[in-house]
């Protein structure tokens, strides 16, 4: 009777964490980059020169910053205006005008901060989750 192979045991190495530029590991410098959206978006996109993880969520966050900017101003124009247009219309109608346009204004900064938190989360798992739209932008300026 043949005794069987001896049965060798082996420690897989520990899973390669890749670096960025910046030192950090590219999970945490991709996450950072939507810490203070366009700000630290624009940042990293400029130091990073190897990951192209960090890249992509680097345009991500500078886009989505500059979304919610716009968006921020964008309200007040808008607001100001709805305020006349609701004064000129009957009370009922023009407290429903305002009501209808808080509302939508309310589901756009809902949605901005939605994609923002999911930014962040995907970013950290290290995937390339691309946000309507602006992923696409984000996917064609975060390569070489």
């Amino acid at each position: 009777m043949q005794n069987p192979p001896p049965v060798q045991t082996t420690t897989a190495p520990p899973a390669q964490v890749g670096k960025s530029s910046t030192g950090l590991d590219e999970n945490v410098a991709a996450l950072l980059s939507y810490v203070m959206t366009w700000v630290t978006g624009l940042i990293f996109f400029l130091i990073e020169k190897e990951s192209r993880l960090v890249r992509f969520h680097a345009v991500q966050a500078l886009i989505l910053g500059i979304i919610a900017a716009v968006a921020m101003i964008g309200s007040w124009i808008v607001w100001i205006i709805v305020v006349i247009i609701a004064a000129l219309l009957p009370s009922s109608l023009g407290t429903l005008f305002m009501g209808i346009v808080g509302l939508v204004m309310t589901v756009l900064f809902l949605a901005i901060f939605v994609g923002w938190i999911m930014g962040m989360v995907k970013a950290y798992q290290r995937e390339y989750f691309k946000l309507p739209v602006i992923g696409n932008f984000a996917e064609k300026f975060s390569t070489k």
